[in-house]
């Protein structure tokens, strides 16, 4: 028979919408880091993996990355954050909702450095190693079905199976290619590019909570990706400078204490800014200002 608390924790757990992050590896901080950047607070107990929510009716589980798509397309939790490596290589049905920019890296072909194999279709048939058994079998296979591929699983340094003789080859994932390099190896093809993403079950019982979060992960991404700039330009150029900051739907406008002169905010992307900068001035833009933003909804 249950003990009362055992009870109350799991009338706690029937209740919310149960998320899932990463407990260790890459992924880990930056998931935390937009936990609180959308407002979800709480505080993890030492030897616990689930945290309450103490402002929504969310609880945060903590599982390890690659068996966190696994539990989502079961219903075990409603929503995590995991990478698309991970959903692909577990066959999990899950709805992705939000790429979140981070952790982001490929899955490649590697073999020892120097090696006269320059193309894969030369490794079916041979010694593969990789952490992405599924993955890795499904591409040789398209490279040629008509020759088995010796694919063996190992759970890490998988950088390392070419130098102890394990393996002709190994798949694994590719970030900075650091890592790769110091252990004597290089790229010969890339299977496919990965990074975080948000996912939820497509039959969550939560959606409305799932559609919150959504929209709250959205707008920290949209934060990310675009500024606020704010300028003067005369009425005379105003058609040129919209041309150039259109905004979103529309840039605002506002009368200056001068009625030849107008002030105009509009959202523009991030990584265009040091350009736009340029041409507003070139239209007569005047103290043009630039605005980090926090949150949003666009």
């Amino acid at each position: 028979m249950c003990s009362p608390e055992t009870k109350s924790f799991s009338d706690e757990l029937q209740r919310r919408l149960l998320l899932a992050v990463p407990k260790k590896g890459r992924l880990m901080e930056p998931s935390l880091q937009l936990l609180e950047n959308c407002g979800i607070k709480y505080r993890k107990k030492a030897r616990l993996d689930i945290a309450f929510s103490s402002n929504m009716d969310v609880a945060v589980v903590f599982l390890p990355a690659q068996d966190i798509a696994l539990y989502v397309s079961q219903g075990r939790v409603d929503m995590g954050i995991t990478g698309q490596d991970d959903i692909l290589e577990s066959q999990s049905e899950v709805n992705e909702l939000v790429q979140l920019g981070f952790g982001k890296c490929r899955l490649c072909v590697q073999v020892p450095a120097g090696s006269s194999i320059t193309d894969p279709r030369n490794l079916t048939g041979k010694r593969i190693v990789t952490s992405f058994p599924h993955l890795t079998k499904k591409y040789f296979t398209a490279l040629n079905s008509d020759v088995e591929t010796h694919i063996s699983f190992v759970s890490g340094s998988v950088e390392i199976a070419c130098q102890l003789e394990l393996a002709d080859a190994v798949v694994d994932l590719v970030d900075t290619g650091d890592t790769m390099r110091a252990a004597g190896l290089q790229e010969i093809a890339e299977i496919l590019p990965s990074q975080a993403v948000l996912i939820s079950n497509p039959r969550s019982k939560c959606q409305k909570e799932v559609d919150v979060i959504q929209r709250r992960v959205q707008g920290i991404i949209d934060a990310e990706k675009y500024v606020m700039i704010e300028y003067n330009v005369k009425r005379s150029n105003l058609s040129k400078a919209i041309e150039i900051t259109p905004g979103k739907n529309s840039p605002t406008l506002a009368p200056l204490e001068n009625q030849e002169w107008l002030s105009v905010k509009a959202l523009v992307l991030r990584s265009e800014t040091n350009t736009v900068l340029d041409k507003l001035q070139a239209v007569g833009g005047e103290a043009i200002l630039i605005y980090d933003i926090q949150n949003c909804r666009v």
